[in-house]
């Protein structure tokens, strides 16, 4: 059971997370490129080994330092829509938080809750418009029931991954709202959405990291099993 992760532990988990978003960035391009204009991997790859530089080399006090070093990196690095929404994603949720010495499954759901309001006031994108929201709102809510319920960090990540994984599976019968996937009217059914992709691989990401920890100090499997978007985003 992974009760919390110490700040250097957070850490570790972060930059596993970039190096896997770093790793899948032709398959995001691939992705994108079906609805957009092909470059979601590129950015993406772009924000996080940005994230990854200032991790790798930075010694930090609290979890909130290592939320806002990831989102700062990405919002600068990235520009443009793309690099406002995921760097709000890390940034946004630890804005006004009281600082952390430990991340428990309870300031990850507050987090995620404070990402998601973030992104949608900036964004305007609710469940259905076919963006990382439809993504990112279900995760949230299974983080906090998580959190609620008593569970653990991993199993509330684990709760989170699910629901992002069902959240990507319906974006394919949405048609998009924003970006350039909105020219595409019904052309654009049957494609998932690349922004969810992410979300759901960030939070895929964080469960492989938190079961390899659960097993190497338990020798037991970890929560989380490495779901696949349509046998690619392993």
């Amino acid at each position: 059971m992974t009760t919390a992760l110490s700040v250097e532990q957070t850490k570790d988990m972060l930059c596993f997370v970039a190096h896997r978003m770093i790793e899948h960035k032709d398959y995001l391009g691939e992705v994108d490129s079906a609805i957009g204009d092909g470059d979601h991997g590129i950015g993406m790859s772009i924000g996080f080994s940005a994230a990854l530089g200032k991790l790798e080399g930075g010694t930090f006090s609290t979890v909130n330092d290592l939320f806002k070093t990831t989102g700062m990196q990405m919002l600068s690095s990235m520009g443009g829509a793309s690099g406002v929404i995921f760097g709000s994603m890390f940034l946004g949720g630890v804005k006004g938080l009281q600082p952390s010495a430990e991340l428990t499954a309870p300031l990850m759901a507050t987090i995620i809750d404070g990402s998601l309001t973030a992104i949608k006031t900036r964004g305007g994108a609710s469940v259905g418009d076919k963006t990382m929201v439809d993504a990112l709102e279900p995760a949230s809510s299974a983080l906090g029931l998580a959190a609620r319920e008593g569970r653990d960090l991993e199993h509330a990540v684990a709760a989170a991954e699910v629901a992002a994984s069902a959240g990507v599976e319906s974006t394919k019968g949405f048609i998009a709202k924003y970006g350039r996937a909105k020219s595409l009217g019904d052309r654009a059914i049957g494609h998932p959405d690349p922004g969810a992709i992410s979300v759901y691989l960030i939070f895929q990401s964080m469960g492989m990291w938190l079961g390899e920890l659960q097993h190497e100090t338990t020798g037991q499997p970890g929560a989380i099993k490495d779901l696949e978007q349509g046998g690619q985003a392993s």
